[in-house]
């Protein structure tokens, strides 16, 4: 067995092994980079949608909810909320203004964050941008 597998033999299993592999990253690599911009959706990136982020981050949002996998599983993933709601920013708003301030009384629920107008739009706007961000299907459910 030891005249047959030499050193030599190991060493070039190991140096075309790892040019293999580095050339097959480098393909995986141009291929991501090529399919990102079809899937990106960055002309509806506003100044409203940067301050709905910019609110969903200053509550923590995320502590409860999940957006498009990422967060926390206590509340509905809210990647496709936009969608749920039927495709209405006001729904969503008027979701938010009519939660409780002390909450429904033996079960978890939303807290009232006292958003303005301007925040509650922007939110809005932020939920509805990520609803349309092409995420292959995901969540799996409409019920995130």
């Amino acid at each position: 067995m030891s005249e047959v597998f030499t050193k030599s033999i190991a060493r070039n299993i190991y140096y075309g092994g790892s040019v293999f592999f580095f050339l097959l990253f480098l393909a995986l690599t141009f291929d991501t980079l090529g399919a990102i911009p079809k899937r990106d959706n960055h002309e509806a990136l506003t100044e409203q949608v940067v301050l709905g982020k910019k609110v969903w981050e200053n509550n923590d949002c995320i502590g409860c909810h999940s957006l498009l996998g990422e967060g926390a599983y206590f509340a509905p993933e809210l990647g496709n909320v936009y969608q749920r709601f039927g495709n209405s920013t006001d729904a969503i708003i008027g979701f938010i203004k009519s939660r409780p301030v002390e909450g429904i009384p033996g079960r978890r629920s939303m807290p009232q964050f006292d958003l303005s107008d301007e925040e509650l739009e922007a939110v809005a706007a932020f939920l509805k941008y990520a609803s349309e961000i092409n995420t292959e299907n995901w969540p799996p459910n409409i019920q995130g």
